[in-house]
């Protein structure tokens, strides 16, 4: 029994790697100057095939091996990937940014209430407390304090949109767990086939502009390694062997870290919104984690 929760415990915390590399998305994406955000993740992607592909390359493995997988897994794949990231850019497009982007983010919640549909899984009270305080915690983040200004019905679109993205994010790390056989490097696949797909919607609603310096081709490297890269791979770990729940609540730290990051770089300001934002958000993944924590106590 031992040996079973230490899995499990080690996988939900890799799985955690990936919000603290996602917190670091906006910092990056900012440094990368004014490349549109279709042909961003477009390039981000193509990184991150590049970084699998020269893993299979250096350890003799035969990519063949990743790649032949049913078609569902692919379909879940390339769908959670790409469909996240088409939806969320074309909310943007639509709706206001604040408030697309906490719409958006409700896709940790939606994790957490959705969890009790797998086999083996209880969702509990302090789960749903959990996430609920890291969602409040993202409000006052996003909108410093301020309230949201109100839901415009000629944003309507935007909001679907973002809803969608919130649905689509949920669903792919909810149903991953299905797919526990798949191996983890088969991710290498969905990311370039959202590199190609997000290369065809860059054409299609886009004008191309090209990182004009050398530190911003820096930080596109930087994406693709790491936010649009590595954490896709812990991710699918962490949400196919890892504590669900505690995942989906610990996710509302991206928001915190990605603040905390552009405070620390000169791109934001310290306010009380932001302390308050951290209680609650800390708040909220320390109550939703409290039956792991207890068990590693043991």
């Amino acid at each position: 029994m031992t040996a079973v929760v230490t899995a499990r415990t080690k996988a939900t915390l890799i799985g955690a790697t990936a919000v603290l590399m996602w917190g670091m998305l906006a910092l990056l994406t900012t440094l990368t100057g004014r490349v549109p955000p279709f042909q961003l993740v477009a390039l981000s992607f193509t990184v991150a095939t590049a970084m699998i592909v020269c893993k299979w390359i250096v350890k003799g493995e035969r990519p063949g091996a990743f790649l032949r997988q049913p078609l569902g897994a692919w379909a879940l794949g390339v769908g959670g990937l790409f469909g996240y990231h088409f939806f969320y850019f074309m909310a943007l497009r639509n709706a206001p940014p604040v408030e697309a982007g906490l719409i958006a983010y409700l896709w940790p919640l939606l994790i957490v209430l959705f969890s009790a549909l797998l086999p083996g899984e209880r969702l509990r009270w302090w789960h749903v407390a959990g996430a609920l305080a890291g969602l409040a915690g993202t409000v006052v983040l996003v909108t410093d304090g301020s309230g949201i200004g109100g839901f415009k019905s000629e944003h309507a679109l935007g909001y679907a949109m973002a809803g969608a993205g919130a649905l689509t994010w949920s669903a792919y790390s909810i149903v991953n767990r299905r797919f526990g056989a798949v191996p983890t490097d088969t991710v290498g696949g969905f990311c370039a086939a959202t590199a190609v797909l997000a290369a065809l919607s860059h054409i299609a609603f886009e004008t191309t502009v090209w990182p004009a310096e050398p530190g911003q081709w820096l930080a596109v490297l930087g994406l693709g390694l790491l936010p649009v890269g590595a954490a896709f791979f812990a991710w699918d770990h962490g949400t196919k062997h890892g504590d669900i729940q505690v995942l989906g609540a610990l996710a509302y730290a991206a928001p915190l870290i990605s603040t905390v990051l552009l405070i620390a770089f000169g791109r934001g300001a310290a306010t009380l919104s932001v302390g308050l934002g951290c209680l609650l958000i800390v708040g909220g993944a320390v109550l939703a984690s409290k039956e792991m924590l207890r068990r590693h106590r043991r």
